[in-house]
């Protein structure tokens, strides 16, 4: 990718890169000074566009701070050239209708520092999503533009058909619009409502594209299929199906999970996966009746030791762990069920469990956390879903939406119906999500520690239901109620090959127009 000049010689660099997750604040801080008022993008929906298309995000930086932001993903024509609104286009803001095979560039948002709107900015955001419309060889860009002058002088003109008209003809002048023709845009049409949260435009958008000018006109409609950013061809995932039993000291509970991470490291494994709260055998040390509460409370202070030791087999195993799940006192006091995610590279990062069961709630005073976020690692976005989670879509859907190619579950269950709750609907979440899944549980018997007593478990490895996939939908599954560890090896193409042209393409068949899932940000 090119990179801008200085702004000024002898001064800070003005340049243009690729967006990352670590700019994710800064864009929404520049949201706000260019929007002020307005509500910015969320930082899931920024994580699911760098996700989606990680080479299509750039952002201006000058001093070392963001002062310019721009979106884009590929998309295919027959959808990019017909009227379609902002949210069904964009997926909600999160960049989840990109295409890897799309033939044409979306331009899906542009914001620059108006404290610097003299440094253009603007152009040379515009610049860079034509040097990678170029450099994949699509025919073209496509987006639909705000027209922000259209409220203020909708008197002058009959209609904004007219308005748009004298803009071509140079008889009107306006800020936007005037701009994208002056970068080689045609105007297509007028879109109504695309965005009827944009007051200024009263709703109005225009339909605009940009014809590649590399690309001879009679292969714009079929430019080369090509698939974005490769990852690698295969990922091993590993899960412990873990046996409950008293243990006699916190080394000894050490010395088991290393066990399994040892065989499966031997396996050259990418990922492996420990069930949730299985840290619970830790109560067995001593002979102590603890009532559910004071169990829980016990455990909180093993957090920090726990973590230690994990994120230490991480680094010597070279391999990514999740960690099952863990109560952690909070700083507010409450306490919380978290799964970490201990990466091979020594850092470690974190998903809560969202929905506390019942009983959770009740015996153990648990609290749900407010954000499920894709986790950026070396293998791709992966989510995590603590047992009770997988049972609400709208969680997995959200995780997808931010880019999650395999979602992890570890799960705590004492019973077959319970257990078959979870697993159920896991395998829906991986039918829907066109995603891998992939489930790791107790087993065995731990009398004496409340809530722990008995567990049901088949650990498994679920993928979508299509044809490059297991027959079943199973790509590894275990005994239930022993022991073991499951393998399999997963193609991440695979999911992209059924997302954009499988049997069936839930992804892409989504009603945007009619339904989506919002997430609302806890401030």
């Amino acid at each position: 990718m090119k990179k801008a000049t200085n702004a000024r010689p002898g001064s800070s660099r003005l340049e243009v890169r690729n967006a990352r997750l670590a700019d994710i604040e800064p864009i929404r801080e520049l949201f706000r000074r260019v929007y002020p008022g307005q509500k910015p993008y969320s930082a899931a929906m920024l994580r699911g566009q760098i996700h989606a298309f990680p080479e299509g995000q750039f952002v201006a930086t000058y001093e070392d701070r963001v002062v310019g932001y721009c979106a884009t993903f590929r998309i295919d024509g027959e959808l990019a050239l017909k009227p379609h609104t902002w949210k069904e286009i964009t997926g909600g803001g999160f960049g989840s209708r990109h295409d890897p095979d799309g033939e044409y560039l979306y331009g899906m948002e542009v914001f620059v520092d108006p404290e610097l709107r003299g440094y253009r900015i603007g152009q040379r955001l515009y610049d860079a999503r034509k040097w990678l419309c170029n450099d994949l060889g699509l025919a073209g860009i496509v987006f639909a533009g705000r027209v922000p002058s259209w409220r203020r002088r909708c008197r002058q003109f009959a209609s904004i058909e007219d308005y748009i008209e004298a803009v071509e003809s140079k008889k009107a002048r306006d800020p936007v619009l005037s701009f994208q023709i002056r970068n080689g845009f045609e105007v297509l049409g007028v879109i109504p409502a695309y965005l009827p949260s944009d007051e200024d435009s009263m709703g109005f958008a225009v339909h605009m594209i940009w014809r590649n000018p590399a690309i001879p006109p009679e292969q714009a409609n079929s430019a080369q299929r090509k698939y974005g950013e490769r990852l690698p061809d295969t990922v091993r995932v590993a899960t412990v199906q873990y046996m409950q039993r008293r243990v006699k000291s916190f080394e000894q509970f050490i010395e088991y999970i290393e066990y399994f991470v040892d065989v499966v490291a031997d396996y050259r494994s990418d990922f492996v996966v420990f069930p949730e709260l299985f840290a619970l055998q830790l109560l067995s040390i001593t002979d102590q009746q603890l009532d559910p509460a004071e169990a829980i409370e016990a455990l909180t202070k093993y957090t920090e030791p726990f973590k230690a030791a994990l994120r230490e087999m991480a680094i010597r195993y070279n391999i990514n762990i999740i960690g099952g799940s863990h109560p952690v006192r909070m700083d507010d006091g409450d306490v919380h069920n978290i799964c970490y995610v201990f990466h091979r590279d020594g850092h470690i990062s974190e998903q809560e469990k969202i929905h506390p069961t019942p009983n959770e709630a009740y015996w153990w005073n648990i609290e749900g956390g407010s954000e499920v976020a894709a986790i950026p690692t070396d293998c791709g976005p992966i989510g995590v879903l603590i047992c009770y989670d997988a049972e609400f879509p709208e969680l997995a859907r959200h995780l997808v939406d931010q880019g999650a190619n395999i979602i992890f579950v570890p799960f705590c269950t004492d019973e077959r119906q319970s257990y078959l709750r979870v697993r159920y609907c896991c395998q829906a979440r991986a039918v829907e999500n066109q995603c891998y899944v992939v489930m790791s549980g107790n087993c065995g018997n731990l009398p004496g520690v409340a809530n722990m007593d008995i567990q049901y478990a088949q650990s498994c490895i679920l993928t979508p239901c299509d044809f490059p996939f297991a027959r079943d939908g199973i790509a590894a599954d275990t005994t239930p109620n022993v022991e073991t560890v499951a393998f399999a090896d997963i193609r991440l193409e695979s999911l992209f090959m059924a997302r954009n042209s499988g049997t069936v393409q839930n992804l892409k068949d989504r009603r945007h127009d009619l339904y989506t899932v919002e997430w609302r940000e806890k401030t």
